[in-house]
């Protein structure tokens, strides 16, 4: 195995993969690298027409990620308070030793392909291609850290691996069938060699792995010549691990044998062992540590921190008029300026605010999402966490004593339980969830052959607005629950009313379903109870006629999907509700499948849903 020589070298540094791309973690992993993921906030906006190569531009933005994630590791050095309040080990904030970027770019005709932002563009991508070869350049940057006098000290390598590739002619059929998988949005070059796109390939001239997001065999080769030195003539052979444990501490760049910090191979006199250095180790003898099972016992705290912060209005502070101090924010938000000097602190250690020498501003994604008159603001789904579901897990041991419900939401309580207030609450974070999704739920698949839908639990109908806005014959229903549908005039959508929005009062478990062409499930997938949701599964796929169809949707954030083990975050947790686990797009198809849907198709869209869409064959 390549990777063997330099395995003992990297066995006691901290290794960090700037990267959430779930390719290169499973190929860095499928080599033997033990590392941790810390994905890059470097906004990749470099001016393409500077660089005299593609391949230059790639190398330059892996070097960008993975300085950016070595700078904030090193920067992110907030108070012990902040530390327990944020629920983040205390190896989470320390400098790394090594961190690995890449970046993979698609290259045809000197032009420089990245990942489409809509499906037009996508479509453009793949039609350049077909036929054609083209080029696909990974830049890898492998950044070596120390810490010198509370510095950061970085040395940079980094290189960039080709690799040949070349298209069949794609008809056009063959063409928007692939870009209506939802495949091609989050690829270079708008697909993905190692999934369906690799129908699309005639023949691969190069490193496979390159293609696919990351030059393995080139990555081992370069850490082969920056850390094994060669082995004199009849010198004993070293015994190397097959992986690298996870270690707590490190104090500089010392190789496993004491050799210096310089990659290159430098030596120097090697320090002697201590009894505290073996025990902050790792040994044959001892378990890893349960580093997901500790995370999740902490995690809790960051959600709070976040919660909090919404509840006080801190972004809107910051929204327009940061940079500003602790004392001013505490001010605004009428709090003490130490209290609010832990809470600012513990923002930017979770990426939600920036911080410099004149005082905390927003980020883009807080403005937009956690300020209260944001575009897509989730303000109101952090005041719903922060107040009823933070209240039933609270009880949750109580409640599973003495038999109780313990879900939070309104609408899945008896009649007599309901209050308006609670509902209204339940309803405003929902609206500000859906006016997230609606868009990409809309349009993950061509919806046009329908004339009539039906949205089983619409809410306030900012899905079914968004439908009659992109198709133009649909006639869209909201069917939900009467205290639903009075209260839903109260909310506003982006588009205008339209009269082809009709709501329908009703109850799912026990009203007939309004007659359509196309039936609609989004939040109750991940809110029913399992048995309650096959009944009303069962129900929709009896009413749908020859040429009808079914679309489920529900929240999976992509690295959610890869998480594996007792660090997989709780589906519970993903959504308004705590129902079961997201299903992936296989088990829709499958669902679908076992109800009667002969034509399915599944689909990942905005990197945050699943979306299946059966349709009954015609006769």
């Amino acid at each position: 195995m390549l990777l063997c020589p330099v395995i003992g070298k990297l066995q006691h540094k901290r290794v960090v993969l700037a990267s959430s791309s779930p390719r290169r973690r499973e190929i860095l992993s499928n080599a033997g690298l033990r590392f941790e993921v810390v994905p890059s906030r470097f906004k990749e906006k470099l001016h393409k027409d500077s660089f005299a190569a593609p391949h230059a531009y790639a190398v330059e933005t892996a070097k960008q990620k993975a300085l950016e994630v070595a700078d904030r590791m090193h920067q992110a050095r907030a108070p012990l308070l902040g530390l327990l309040l944020a629920g983040c080990p205390q190896k989470d904030l320390r400098a790394p030793d090594v961190v690995i970027g890449a970046d993979t770019i698609v290259a045809v005709g000197g032009l420089i392909l990245e990942k489409p932002v809509d499906k037009q563009d996508a479509y453009g991508m793949l039609s350049r291609l077909s036929g054609k070869e083209h080029s696909v350049f990974t830049g890898v940057a492998i950044v070596h850290c120390c810490t010198r006098d509370g510095q950061l000290d970085t040395e940079v390598s980094e290189f960039y691996e080709e690799t040949t590739v070349k298209f069949s002619e794609l008809s056009e059929e063959l063409l928007w069938e692939y870009i209506d998988s939802g495949e091609p949005m989050d690829k270079a070059g708008g697909y993905g060699i190692q999934a369906l796109g690799g129908m699309l390939v005639e023949y691969v001239r190069g490193d496979f792995l390159n293609v696919v997001g990351f030059p393995l065999n080139r990555f081992c080769k370069e850490l082969a010549r920056l850390y094994h030195a060669p082995r004199a003539p009849g010198a004993p052979r070293r015994v190397q691990h097959d992986s690298i444990p996870a270690v707590d501490t490190f104090e500089d760049l010392s190789d496993a044998e004491g050799g210096g910090s310089d990659p290159a191979g430098g030596a120097r006199p090697q320090a002697p062992r201590t009894q505290e250095a073996d025990l902050n180790g790792e040994t044959d003898s001892q378990p890893p540590l349960p580093a997901g099972v500790l995370e999740l016992m902490g995690s809790f705290k960051a959600s709070k921190v976040l919660l909090t912060a919404c509840k006080l209005q801190v972004f809107d502070v910051l929204k327009d008029r940061g940079p500003l101090s602790a004392a001013d924010v505490a001010r605004e938000i009428n709090a003490s300026v130490g209290g609010t000097a832990h809470l600012l602190d513990v923002c930017e250690a979770l990426g939600l605010l920036d911080k410099s020498d004149r005082g905390y501003s927003s980020t883009e994604t807080a403005s937009l999402h956690l300020a209260s008159d944001g575009e897509q603001s989730l303000h109101s789904l952090a005041a719903y966490l922060d107040g009823p579901v933070w209240g039933a897990f609270t009880h949750l041991g109580r409640a599973l004593r003495e038999g109780a419900a313990w879900t939070p939401e309104p609408l899945l309580q008896a009649p007599h339980e309901r209050s308006t207030e609670a509902t209204l609450q339940f309803m405003r974070a929902s609206h500000g969830l859906s006016k997230l999704t609606a868009q990409h739920v809309a349009t993950a698949f061509d919806l046009s052959p329908f004339t009539s839908a039906c949205h089983l639990g619409g809410c306030t109908g900012v899905l079914a607005h968004k439908l009659v806005q992109e198709y133009q014959r649909l006639q869209v229903t909201v069917f939900d629950l009467p205290e639903v549908i009075k209260l839903a005039g109260h909310f506003q959508t982006d588009a205008r009313p339209s009269e082809r929005v009709h709501f329908v009062p009703g109850d799912l478990s026990s009203d007939s379903l309004p007659p359509a062409d196309l039936y609609i499930l989004c939040s109750l997938l991940n809110d029913w109870p399992e048995d309650r949701l096959h009944g009303l599964l069962s129900r929709i796929a009896g009413l749908c006629k020859p040429g009808a169809g079914l679309l489920l949707a529900e929240l999976a954030p992509a690295e959610e999907e890869e998480a594996s083990g007792p660090a997989r975050r709780p589906p519970g947790l993903r959504t308004l509700g705590v129902g079961r686990r997201p299903q992936s797009p296989w088990q829709h198809r499958r669902l679908l499948q076992r109800l009667g849907f002969q034509a399915v198709q599944a689909a990942r869209a905005g990197g945050l849903l699943h979306v299946a869409l059966g349709t009954r064959a015609p006769p």
